[in-house]
C-alpha cells in the first residue's frame, strides 16, 4: 500500500493496459500540482465522473488540502461516511429496510453483507480500514445546507457585506463583484433583467457599487429601502427620475420586499456566515472538506447561492500569494447550466 502514499500525488486506481482492458498492479498517481489552475472530469452519463471526483476530493483530504464541493444532486454526502473498523454494526444504521427485504435479507444480514462487500473492494485496490481513518484524522468533514437547518445552515448576510480591499482597490474584480451581486438577487426575485443594459439592474448595481466604494455594507433590507430613496441623484449622467420612475422603483421594491417576506426565507439568514477561510478550515485550524448540498433548493434559489458562493471564493483567491502547489480544491459537481455555451447567467463570469 506505501507505493502511492506519497504526498503531492493522488492515488487514483490502477493503470489498465488499452489493449486487452486488464488491469495492472501499477498504480495510477495524479500530481495534484496539475490543479493549480483548472481540471475538468467529462463523461456521459452513468460514466463515473462523481466517482472519480470523490476519489480525487477524498486523496486531497489525505494530503491535507481542503475542499469546497458544491453538489447541486446530493450526491457527495456520502463522503462523511467513513467506517475505519469496516464493521456490520457501522453500516447497520444506514441499511434502507426496504432494499434489504428486496435483497430477501434481515437489516443486519445486510449490513454485514455490505462491510464484506466494502472490505474485499478495499482490499483488491490495495486499501484498507487504516487508509480510511488516516482520512478522517487527516481532514474534518461537513455538510452545509444554504436556505435549510437538514444540515449546516449557510447565512448569505456576509455576501452583501463591503468586500475586502484587495478587491475594492482591483477595479475589474469589484466591478465583477457588484455585477453578480445583482444579478443574483434579481434572479433569486424572478426579475427578468439583463446584466447592465436593464434599469433593474443598472440600478441594483449603482447602488451596491455605490456603498461598496465606500466602504459601506448593504444587506437586503438597506437594499430596498435605497431602491426606493437612492442615496444619489443620478444614473450615468442621466437624472434618476427620468431613468428610473419613483412610482416603478417603488414596484421593484416591493418585488424584492415579497422576497423577504417570503415564508422559509429566515433560513438564509441563519447559520455560519459564507466564510472561504472557515469553509476551508476548521476553527483549530484543521484542514476541512466542505460538501455545500443545494440539491434541495430551486433553479432560482441555486442560481442565487452558487453565484454568491463563487464570488467570495474569486474574492479570496485574489487575496493569497501564488503557489506552485495545490492550496485547496474547488470541486463543483454537474456545472452543466452553471457554465452554459452561449447564455451569460450570474455564475458564468465568476466560473
Amino acid at each position: 500500500m506505501t507505493d502511492f502514499e506519497k504526498l503531492g500525488l493522488f492515488y487514483l486506481g490502477r493503470e489498465v493496459d488499452p489493449d486487452t482492458k486488464s488491469r495492472s498492479d501499477a498504480p495510477l498517481l495524479y500530481d495534484s500540482s496539475d490543479l493549480v489552475t483548472h481540471g475538468v472530469i467529462a463523461g456521459m452519463t452513468g460514466s463515473g465522473k462523481t466517482g472519480l471526483g470523490i476519489d480525487v476530493i477524498e486523496e486531497a483530504a489525505i494530503d491535507g488540502i481542503p475542499v469546497i464541493a458544491t453538489d447541486p444532486k446530493g450526491d457527495l454526502g456520502n463522503l462523511l461516511l467513513t467506517f475505519p473498523r469496516l464493521s456490520p454494526a457501522d453500516f447497520s444504521p444506514w441499511v434502507d429496510a426496504d432494499e434489504a427485504r428486496r435483497a430477501g435479507q434481515t437489516p443486519d444480514a445486510f449490513a454485514a453483507a455490505e462491510a464484506a462487500k466494502w472490505s474485499k473492494g478495499l482490499a483488491e485496490w490495495g486499501q484498507d480500514g487504516a487508509r480510511i481513518e488516516r482520512l478522517r484524522a487527516a481532514a474534518e468533514f461537513a455538510l452545509y445546507t444554504p436556505g435549510s437547518s437538514a444540515g449546516r445552515p449557510l447565512s448569505i448576510v456576509k455576501s452583501f457585506a463591503a468586500p475586502d480591499p484587495e478587491i475594492d482597490n482591483d477595479g475589474d474584480l469589484l466591478q465583477d463583484r457588484v455585477t453578480t451581486a445583482a444579478t443574483s438577487v434579481l434572479t433569486l426575485a424572478g426579475v427578468d433583467a439583463e446584466p447592465m443594459r436593464s434599469r433593474e439592474h443598472t440600478l441594483i448595481a449603482t447602488l451596491f457599487g455605490d456603498a461598496w466604494r465606500g466602504g459601506r455594507n448593504l444587506d437586503l433590507p438597506g437594499l430596498i429601502a435605497q431602491i426606493q430613496t437612492p442615496p444619489i441623484t443620478k444614473i450615468g449622467v442621466v437624472d434618476l427620475e427620468s431613468f428610473f420612475p419613483s412610482k416603478d422603483r417603488f414596484a421593484l421594491a416591493m418585488q424584492l420586499n415579497q422576497l423577504l417576506a417570503a415564508p422559509g426565507f429566515s433560513a438564509w439568514l441563519e447559520g455560519e456566515p459564507l466564510d472561504i477561510d472557515r469553509l476551508l478550515y476548521s476553527e483549530s485550524g484543521k484542514p476541512r472538506v466542505s460538501v455545500i448540498s443545494i440539491a434541495h433548493l430551486d433553479d432560482q434559489e441555486r442560481m442565487f447561492f452558487v453565484s454568491l458562493l463563487l464570488n467570495e471564493i474569486v474574492g479570496w483567491m485574489r487575496s493569497q500569494r501564488g503557489t506552485s502547489s495545490l492550496r485547496a480544491l474547488i470541486y463543483f459537481d454537474e456545472i452543466f447550466g452553471f457554465l452554459p455555451p452561449v447564455a451569460d447567467p450570474p455564475s458564468k463570469r465568476a466560473l
